[in-house]
Protein backbone atom coordinates (compact mmCIF):
# COMPACT_ATOMS: atom_id res chain seq x y z
CA UNK A 1 0.00 0.00 0.00
CA UNK A 2 3.13 2.16 -0.48
CA UNK A 3 3.14 2.97 -4.11
CA UNK A 4 1.04 4.77 -6.14
CA UNK A 5 -0.33 2.29 -8.23
CA UNK A 6 -2.00 0.85 -5.35
CA UNK A 7 -3.95 4.00 -4.15
CA UNK A 8 -7.40 3.37 -4.12
CA UNK A 9 -7.61 -0.05 -3.18
CA UNK A 10 -9.69 0.48 0.34
CA UNK A 11 -12.05 2.57 -1.84
CA UNK A 12 -15.96 2.89 -0.71
CA UNK A 13 -17.66 -0.23 -2.01
CA UNK A 14 -14.97 -2.55 -1.98
CA UNK A 15 -16.28 -6.35 -3.05
CA UNK A 16 -14.10 -8.97 -2.51
CA UNK A 17 -15.06 -12.08 -4.39
CA UNK A 18 -15.13 -16.17 -4.35
CA UNK A 19 -16.31 -18.36 -6.25
CA UNK A 20 -18.28 -21.92 -5.87
CA UNK A 21 -16.00 -24.48 -3.85
CA UNK A 22 -13.85 -27.41 -4.30
CA UNK A 23 -13.88 -30.85 -2.11
CA UNK A 24 -11.48 -30.58 0.87
CA UNK A 25 -10.35 -33.54 2.77
CA UNK A 26 -11.21 -33.88 6.75
CA UNK A 27 -9.17 -34.62 8.87
CA UNK A 28 -9.82 -38.35 11.14
CA UNK A 29 -8.61 -39.79 14.21
CA UNK A 30 -4.77 -39.94 14.54
CA UNK A 31 -2.94 -37.89 11.61
CA UNK A 32 0.28 -38.61 9.89
CA UNK A 33 2.42 -37.03 6.92
CA UNK A 34 0.50 -35.46 4.20
CA UNK A 35 1.81 -35.47 0.59
CA UNK A 36 3.61 -32.10 -0.08
CA UNK A 37 1.54 -31.40 -3.16
CA UNK A 38 -2.75 -31.31 -3.98
CA UNK A 39 -4.09 -33.05 -6.09
CA UNK A 40 -6.02 -30.61 -7.04
CA UNK A 41 -5.82 -28.54 -10.60
CA UNK A 42 -4.42 -25.64 -11.56
CA UNK A 43 -6.45 -22.21 -11.14
CA UNK A 44 -5.79 -18.70 -11.55
CA UNK A 45 -6.83 -16.27 -9.38
CA UNK A 46 -9.93 -14.16 -9.51
CA UNK A 47 -8.89 -10.29 -8.99
CA UNK A 48 -10.64 -10.56 -6.13
CA UNK A 49 -8.49 -13.46 -4.69
CA UNK A 50 -5.78 -12.61 -1.48
CA UNK A 51 -5.27 -9.16 -0.23
CA UNK A 52 -9.30 -7.94 -1.64
CA UNK A 53 -7.85 -5.84 -4.85
CA UNK A 54 -4.70 -7.06 -5.94
CA UNK A 55 -2.65 -6.45 -9.39
CA UNK A 56 -4.32 -8.03 -13.01
CA UNK A 57 -3.53 -11.20 -14.07
CA UNK A 58 0.01 -11.45 -15.79
CA UNK A 59 -0.49 -11.27 -19.97
CA UNK A 60 -1.45 -15.18 -20.93
CA UNK A 61 -2.77 -16.08 -17.45
CA UNK A 62 -5.23 -18.94 -17.71
CA UNK A 63 -8.61 -18.27 -15.73
CA UNK A 64 -9.49 -21.60 -13.61
CA UNK A 65 -12.68 -22.60 -13.39
CA UNK A 66 -14.78 -25.64 -12.00
CA UNK A 67 -17.03 -27.76 -14.28
CA UNK A 68 -19.71 -25.83 -14.02
CA UNK A 69 -17.43 -22.56 -15.13
CA UNK A 70 -17.31 -20.63 -11.83
CA UNK A 71 -13.92 -19.03 -10.65
CA UNK A 72 -12.12 -21.01 -8.16
CA UNK A 73 -11.90 -19.86 -4.90
CA UNK A 74 -8.41 -18.99 -3.50
CA UNK A 75 -6.35 -21.04 -1.61
CA UNK A 76 -7.98 -24.63 -2.93
CA UNK A 77 -5.12 -25.31 -5.01
CA UNK A 78 -0.92 -25.81 -4.39
CA UNK A 79 -0.16 -24.23 -7.76
CA UNK A 80 -1.48 -21.98 -9.85
CA UNK A 81 -0.85 -19.97 -13.54
CA UNK A 82 3.24 -22.63 -13.33
CA UNK A 83 4.14 -21.22 -9.63
CA UNK A 84 3.89 -23.74 -6.84
CA UNK A 85 3.40 -23.77 -3.10
CA UNK A 86 6.53 -26.41 -2.03
CA UNK A 87 6.84 -26.69 1.95
CA UNK A 88 10.12 -28.15 2.96
CA UNK A 89 7.63 -30.41 5.03
CA UNK A 90 4.33 -31.18 5.20
CA UNK A 91 4.84 -32.22 9.32
CA UNK A 92 4.70 -29.84 12.08
CA UNK A 93 5.36 -31.43 15.79
CA UNK A 94 2.78 -29.75 18.00
CA UNK A 95 3.58 -27.74 20.87
CA UNK A 96 7.03 -27.01 19.52
CA UNK A 97 8.17 -23.37 18.07
CA UNK A 98 9.85 -24.30 14.98
CA UNK A 99 10.97 -22.37 11.88
CA UNK A 100 8.68 -23.78 8.75
CA UNK A 101 9.78 -23.01 5.42
CA UNK A 102 8.57 -22.82 2.12
CA UNK A 103 9.11 -22.02 -1.43
CA UNK A 104 7.41 -20.74 -4.45
CA UNK A 105 8.49 -22.30 -7.21
CA UNK A 106 7.83 -20.24 -10.47
CA UNK A 107 7.18 -20.96 -14.14
CA UNK A 108 11.04 -21.36 -14.71
CA UNK A 109 10.96 -24.25 -12.22
CA UNK A 110 13.26 -21.95 -10.32
CA UNK A 111 12.63 -20.94 -6.73
CA UNK A 112 10.78 -17.40 -6.68
CA UNK A 113 12.51 -14.73 -5.39
CA UNK A 114 10.68 -11.49 -6.81
CA UNK A 115 7.63 -10.32 -4.88
CA UNK A 116 5.66 -7.09 -5.14
CA UNK A 117 5.31 -5.74 -1.57
CA UNK A 118 1.41 -5.80 -0.83
CA UNK A 119 -0.42 -4.31 2.21
CA UNK A 120 3.06 -3.53 3.81
CA UNK A 121 4.50 -7.06 3.05
CA UNK A 122 5.75 -9.55 0.29
CA UNK A 123 4.03 -12.69 1.36
CA UNK A 124 0.87 -13.00 3.86
CA UNK A 125 0.80 -16.61 5.70
CA UNK A 126 -2.57 -17.98 7.05
CA UNK A 127 -2.07 -20.83 9.13
CA UNK A 128 -5.83 -22.40 10.55
CA UNK A 129 -6.81 -25.55 11.94
CA UNK A 130 -9.48 -28.01 9.55
CA UNK A 131 -12.45 -26.95 12.28
CA UNK A 132 -11.46 -23.30 11.91
CA UNK A 133 -10.86 -23.02 15.82
CA UNK A 134 -6.98 -22.28 15.70
CA UNK A 135 -5.85 -19.22 13.47
CA UNK A 136 -2.68 -17.82 12.70
CA UNK A 137 -1.82 -14.88 10.60
CA UNK A 138 2.01 -14.73 9.94
CA UNK A 139 4.50 -12.76 7.85
CA UNK A 140 7.82 -14.59 6.76
CA UNK A 141 11.01 -13.66 5.94
CA UNK A 142 12.67 -13.95 2.81
CA UNK A 143 15.94 -15.02 1.72
CA UNK A 144 17.87 -14.49 -1.39
CA UNK A 145 17.86 -17.72 -2.60
CA UNK A 146 13.74 -17.58 -2.53
CA UNK A 147 13.12 -19.70 1.02
CA UNK A 148 10.86 -18.08 3.47
CA UNK A 149 11.27 -18.78 7.08
CA UNK A 150 8.58 -18.08 9.55
CA UNK A 151 8.48 -19.76 13.63
CA UNK A 152 5.52 -21.52 13.74
CA UNK A 153 3.69 -23.36 16.17
CA UNK A 154 0.63 -25.47 16.19
CA UNK A 155 -1.37 -25.71 19.57
CA UNK A 156 -2.20 -29.54 19.42
CA UNK A 157 -2.53 -32.35 17.06
CA UNK A 158 -4.61 -32.34 13.63
CA UNK A 159 -4.91 -31.18 10.25
CA UNK A 160 -4.01 -27.57 9.30
CA UNK A 161 -4.49 -25.64 6.07
CA UNK A 162 -1.71 -23.29 5.45
CA UNK A 163 -1.77 -20.17 2.91
CA UNK A 164 0.51 -18.23 0.66
CA UNK A 165 -1.11 -14.99 -0.31
CA UNK A 166 1.45 -13.01 -2.54
CA UNK A 167 1.98 -11.23 -5.96
CA UNK A 168 5.21 -12.35 -7.59
CA UNK A 169 6.77 -9.65 -10.00
CA UNK A 170 5.46 -10.58 -13.55
CA UNK A 171 2.94 -12.03 -12.16
CA UNK A 172 -0.83 -11.76 -10.76
CA UNK A 173 -2.30 -12.09 -7.53
CA UNK A 174 -2.54 -15.33 -6.05
CA UNK A 175 -3.25 -17.46 -3.44
CA UNK A 176 -1.79 -20.66 -2.72
CA UNK A 177 -2.49 -23.42 -0.39
CA UNK A 178 -1.16 -26.47 0.95
CA UNK A 179 -2.09 -29.29 3.99
CA UNK A 180 -0.04 -29.50 7.26
CA UNK A 181 -0.53 -32.53 9.91
CA UNK A 182 0.28 -32.11 13.41
CA UNK A 183 1.17 -35.80 14.62
CA UNK A 184 -0.87 -37.30 17.45
CA UNK A 185 -4.39 -38.38 18.57
CA UNK A 186 -7.06 -35.79 17.39
CA UNK A 187 -10.70 -36.07 17.06
CA UNK A 188 -12.18 -33.62 14.90
CA UNK A 189 -15.09 -31.04 15.68
CA UNK A 190 -17.27 -29.04 14.22
CA UNK A 191 -16.91 -25.16 12.94
CA UNK A 192 -17.62 -22.86 16.05
CA UNK A 193 -21.16 -22.14 16.74
CA UNK A 194 -23.00 -18.90 14.97
CA UNK A 195 -21.93 -16.29 16.41
CA UNK A 196 -21.47 -12.21 15.84
CA UNK A 197 -19.63 -11.13 19.56
CA UNK A 198 -15.95 -11.81 20.31
CA UNK A 199 -14.00 -10.85 23.11
CA UNK A 200 -10.34 -11.00 23.21
CA UNK A 201 -7.86 -9.53 26.11
CA UNK A 202 -11.16 -7.20 27.32
CA UNK A 203 -11.80 -5.73 24.11
CA UNK A 204 -15.06 -6.91 22.51
CA UNK A 205 -16.10 -6.85 18.77
CA UNK A 206 -19.58 -6.87 17.74
CA UNK A 207 -20.77 -7.86 14.25
CA UNK A 208 -23.58 -6.35 11.99
CA UNK A 209 -24.64 -7.31 9.22
CA UNK A 210 -25.21 -10.42 7.06
CA UNK A 211 -23.34 -12.41 4.22
CA UNK A 212 -25.95 -12.77 1.15
CA UNK A 213 -24.76 -15.54 -1.32
CA UNK A 214 -23.79 -13.72 -4.83
CA UNK A 215 -24.94 -10.55 -3.83
CA UNK A 216 -22.32 -7.69 -2.25
CA UNK A 217 -23.21 -7.82 1.28
CA UNK A 218 -22.06 -5.09 3.67
CA UNK A 219 -20.44 -6.41 7.51
CA UNK A 220 -19.91 -3.45 10.01
CA UNK A 221 -17.90 -4.78 13.34
CA UNK A 222 -17.64 -2.52 16.05
CA UNK A 223 -14.63 -2.25 18.98
CA UNK A 224 -15.39 -1.46 22.36
CA UNK A 225 -13.40 -1.68 25.50
CA UNK A 226 -14.94 -1.73 28.89
CA UNK A 227 -18.04 -0.67 27.38
CA UNK A 228 -16.78 2.53 26.06
CA UNK A 229 -15.86 2.68 21.88
CA UNK A 230 -12.55 2.59 20.63
CA UNK A 231 -11.75 5.45 18.43
CA UNK A 232 -8.18 5.66 18.26
CA UNK A 233 -7.20 2.06 16.29
CA UNK A 234 -4.08 2.58 14.65
CA UNK A 235 -3.40 1.26 11.42
CA UNK A 236 -1.83 -2.46 10.84
CA UNK A 237 -0.55 -3.18 7.46
CA UNK A 238 -1.95 0.06 6.18
CA UNK A 239 -5.56 -0.20 7.24
CA UNK A 240 -7.56 -0.21 10.56
CA UNK A 241 -8.35 -3.57 10.31
CA UNK A 242 -8.10 -6.95 8.20
CA UNK A 243 -10.31 -9.57 7.40
CA UNK A 244 -10.39 -13.32 6.14
CA UNK A 245 -13.22 -15.46 5.59
CA UNK A 246 -13.10 -19.02 5.39
CA UNK A 247 -15.99 -20.99 4.41
CA UNK A 248 -16.67 -24.19 6.47
CA UNK A 249 -15.99 -27.73 4.70
CA UNK A 250 -13.62 -26.82 2.06
CA UNK A 251 -11.76 -23.55 3.53
CA UNK A 252 -12.25 -21.28 0.32
CA UNK A 253 -10.04 -18.55 1.10
CA UNK A 254 -10.94 -14.78 0.82
CA UNK A 255 -8.71 -12.12 2.55
CA UNK A 256 -10.92 -8.38 2.39
CA UNK A 257 -10.03 -4.68 3.55
CA UNK A 258 -12.28 -2.12 4.82
CA UNK A 259 -13.68 1.04 3.17
CA UNK A 260 -11.09 3.74 3.22
CA UNK A 261 -8.16 4.09 5.09
CA UNK A 262 -6.23 5.81 7.37
CA UNK A 263 -5.28 9.10 6.31
CA UNK A 264 -7.58 9.78 3.81
CA UNK A 265 -9.61 12.59 5.28
CA UNK A 266 -13.29 10.91 5.98
CA UNK A 267 -11.81 7.14 7.38
CA UNK A 268 -12.15 7.40 11.40
CA UNK A 269 -9.89 5.38 13.57
CA UNK A 270 -12.93 3.55 15.18
CA UNK A 271 -15.21 2.05 16.59
CA UNK A 272 -16.30 1.26 13.33
CA UNK A 273 -14.78 -0.84 9.91
CA UNK A 274 -17.16 -1.64 7.75
CA UNK A 275 -16.44 -4.33 4.72
CA UNK A 276 -17.80 -5.18 2.00
CA UNK A 277 -17.58 -8.97 0.65
CA UNK A 278 -19.40 -11.28 -1.63
CA UNK A 279 -20.03 -14.80 -0.73
CA UNK A 280 -20.70 -17.75 -3.75
CA UNK A 281 -23.10 -20.27 -1.37
CA UNK A 282 -25.39 -20.70 1.56
CA UNK A 283 -23.88 -22.18 4.20
CA UNK A 284 -21.52 -21.15 7.81
CA UNK A 285 -18.18 -19.07 6.95
CA UNK A 286 -15.47 -18.26 9.92
CA UNK A 287 -14.46 -14.99 9.60
CA UNK A 288 -11.10 -13.74 11.55
CA UNK A 289 -10.53 -9.62 12.36
CA UNK A 290 -6.84 -8.30 12.87
CA UNK A 291 -6.97 -4.91 14.39
CA UNK A 292 -3.86 -2.69 16.25
CA UNK A 293 -4.49 -0.90 19.62
CA UNK A 294 -1.96 0.53 22.06
CA UNK A 295 0.61 -1.24 19.78
CA UNK A 296 -0.58 -4.92 20.04
CA UNK A 297 -2.15 -6.55 16.89
CA UNK A 298 -5.49 -8.55 18.62
CA UNK A 299 -7.75 -10.74 16.54
CA UNK A 300 -11.43 -11.31 17.29
CA UNK A 301 -13.32 -14.42 15.12
CA UNK A 302 -16.99 -15.13 14.13
CA UNK A 303 -19.50 -17.24 12.86
CA UNK A 304 -21.50 -16.35 9.93
CA UNK A 305 -24.36 -18.39 8.09
CA UNK A 306 -24.86 -17.30 4.58
CA UNK A 307 -28.29 -17.50 3.37
CA UNK A 308 -29.84 -18.98 5.81
CA UNK A 309 -33.31 -20.11 4.56
CA UNK A 310 -36.59 -19.26 6.91
CA UNK A 311 -37.57 -22.29 9.02
CA UNK A 312 -40.13 -23.96 7.45
CA UNK A 313 -44.45 -23.69 9.01
CA UNK A 314 -45.21 -26.73 11.35
CA UNK A 315 -46.87 -29.29 9.61
CA UNK A 316 -50.71 -29.22 10.99
CA UNK A 317 -52.04 -31.78 13.10
CA UNK A 318 -55.26 -33.90 12.18
CA UNK A 319 -57.10 -32.22 14.87
CA UNK A 320 -56.12 -28.50 13.14
CA UNK A 321 -56.92 -29.93 10.14
CA UNK A 322 -60.32 -31.19 10.72
CA UNK A 323 -60.67 -27.07 12.69
CA UNK A 324 -59.66 -25.89 9.19
CA UNK A 325 -62.10 -27.35 6.98
CA UNK A 326 -64.69 -25.07 5.70
CA UNK A 327 -68.61 -25.67 6.73
CA UNK A 328 -70.43 -27.04 4.37
CA UNK A 329 -72.65 -24.74 2.07
CA UNK A 330 -76.23 -24.99 2.09
CA UNK A 331 -77.98 -27.10 -1.27
CA UNK A 332 -80.54 -24.69 -2.57
CA UNK A 333 -83.18 -27.35 -1.55
CA UNK A 334 -82.26 -26.86 1.77
CA UNK A 335 -82.67 -23.58 1.21
CA UNK A 336 -85.77 -23.48 -0.07
CA UNK A 337 -87.04 -26.10 2.46
CA UNK A 338 -86.84 -23.55 4.95
CA UNK A 339 -89.32 -21.40 3.80
CA UNK A 340 -93.38 -21.08 4.35
CA UNK A 341 -95.70 -21.89 1.06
Amino acid sequence: MNTPARLGVYALGLAVIFGGALGAGSAVGSTGPAPVADARPAASADPGDGHGTHAEPAPGATAGATASGEPVPGGLQVSQDGYTLLPETTVVEPGEARDFRFRVIGPDGRPVTGYRTEHGKKLHFIVVSRDLDDFRHLHPELSGDGVWSVRLDLPGAGAYRAFADFVPEGGGAMTLGTDLQAPGDHAPGAPPAVSRTSTVDGYTVTLEGDLTPGASSRLTLKVTRDGRPVTDLQPYLGAYGHLVALRAGDLAYLHVHPDGEPGDGRTAPGPEITFHAEVPSRGDYRLFLDFQHEGTVRTADFTLRAGELPAPAPTPTSEQKQKQKPEPTPSASDSHGDHDH
